[in-house]
């Protein structure tokens, strides 16, 4: 089998263009096998078709529920890059549309429906997060963006009686979800019924080949699978990922609804101390699905760490390949002796926030002006850190738990764990 074979296809102009499509079985198999769970209806049907040459189309859709990604998303962010350099064409599809429906996937409640302007405004700044992984500007194969509200916007209601009319209610409510709301006496609304039809009706406006999602998509994913053949007699490959995930907890390490996440436009110091923060339990997984570290030195890795290395050490080595791929080498470095300093060395950083006030003043007014640097989000999150005594004199080491608090001297705060600010007396 050739490595290079030339796919031609007519571009959005009418002009015919080739693509250089590689077919090497050694990283195909590499890109198959790694952080994908699962392939519909299976691998080697896929794998077959790789490596006949033929152009395929691949997407990924995200919904525009918040305005960060996270490294969850980038997992499959990372495959579809793979993807892409072996030639294919990548859509990212950003969920404009779905997002005001609410996916109802892992849900114990029903989510909370969105207004236009609040979709708009979380996706602002999508691809600016996504190109630090994906290639939007590659001359020969670029990935394309697309939004949904292009076409769902558009549907009448006999066109949604007829996606509808391919499905059954036994169906739909077989999802665990929806049996675990039932079983709990939890309302199902009949518009969650809607989602996962809208999703699958992606596939067959954009014609895909193959769609790329979290395990926890595999219903929604299914559901375009069934459109695709219906309506335009054809087969769609589902491709499934791991999900990042807490063995101790079984929660999801990068979830918005929970609040935990390790967010693509986070600051580098905010990306690498929240990494350090992950359980060891999981830095084999993250390597794994979240970097580009080599398959050899992941399993040195995980030989380390049974061996009794110090995971630490091996973590930090994580935070620094995690940074280095959102926002370079350089800044990775700053985030790692600024963590070093601040955590290992019981240091303060050197960029911590300044804040001047008069001799005399008391917590209560600096956690005013906390706010108002946006070191803490609200007066109410300052009050609850200071209930829970996470306020203290980094310089004495002495909990600070009164609001009343007097400053008289020049002071460095400590708030939380890893926020700085140094009180200078005017």
């Amino acid at each position: 089998m050739k490595n290079a074979i030339y796919d031609t296809v007519v571009n959005m102009f009418g002009k015919l263009k080739k693509f250089k499509i590689n077919t090497d079985e050694n990283l195909i198999d590499k890109i198959l096998s790694r952080s994908v769970a699962e392939i519909l209806p299976s691998r080697d049907v896929l794998k077959k078709k790789l490596m006949e040459g033929v152009r395929l189309r691949f997407y990924i859709g995200a919904d525009a529920t918040g305005p960060e990604l996270h490294l969850g998303h980038a997992t499959n962010f990372i495959l579809l890059e793979k993807i892409r350099q072996l030639g294919h064409e990548v859509i990212i599809l950003f969920g404009d549309f779905t997002a005001m429906i609410g996916d109802p996937t892992d849900k114990g409640a029903v989510r909370q429906k969105l207004s236009q302007d609040q979709v708009k405004e979380n996706i602002q700044s999508w691809k600016k997060q996504v190109e630090k992984v994906i290639s939007f500007s590659d001359k020969t194969n670029p990935a394309i963006i697309k939004q949904n509200s292009t076409w769902l916007s558009q549907l009448k209601f006999n066109d949604i009686v007829t996606i509808a009319s391919h499905f059954t209610v036994q169906h739909m409510i077989e999802r665990d979800m929806f049996d675990r709301r039932l079983k709990e006496n939890k309302p199902v609304y009949l518009h969650e019924f809607l989602y996962p039809l809208m999703q699958g009706y992606d596939s067959v406006v954009m014609d895909v080949d193959v769609e790329v999602g979290g395990t926890d998509q595999t219903f929604n994913m299914l559901a375009g699978r069934t459109l695709q053949k219906r309506f335009n007699n054809k087969e769609k490959f589902v491709i499934t990922t791991n999900l990042l995930e807490d063995p101790n907890t079984g929660k999801k390490l990068m979830s918005k609804s929970e609040g935990g996440y390790i967010a693509l436009n986070d600051s580098p110091s905010e990306m690498y101390g929240k990494t350090m923060a992950l359980p060891d339990e999981v830095i084999v997984s993250m390597f794994t699905d979240t970097t580009y570290v080599s398959n050899i030195d992941i399993q040195q890795i995980k030989k380390d760490l049974e061996n009794g290395n110090n995971p630490r050490d091996i973590k930090m080595r994580l935070a620094r390949e995690i940074v280095t791929i959102y926002h370079g080498e350089d800044e990775a470095e700053k985030a790692e002796n600024g963590f070093v300093e601040t955590f290992r060395n019981k240091g303060v950083p050197e960029d911590t926030v300044a804040i001047t006030v008069t001799k005399g003043v008391t917590l209560k007014e600096v956690g005013k002006k906390v706010v108002v640097e946006n070191i803490v989000s609200s007066n109410t999150d300052f009050n609850r850190l200071l209930r829970d005594e996470a306020i203290s004199n980094a310089d004495t080491g002495e909990k600070i738990t009164d609001s009343d608090y007097i400053f008289e001297t020049d002071t460095t705060l400590k708030i939380g764990k890893k926020r700085f600010v140094n009180i200078t007396l005017s």
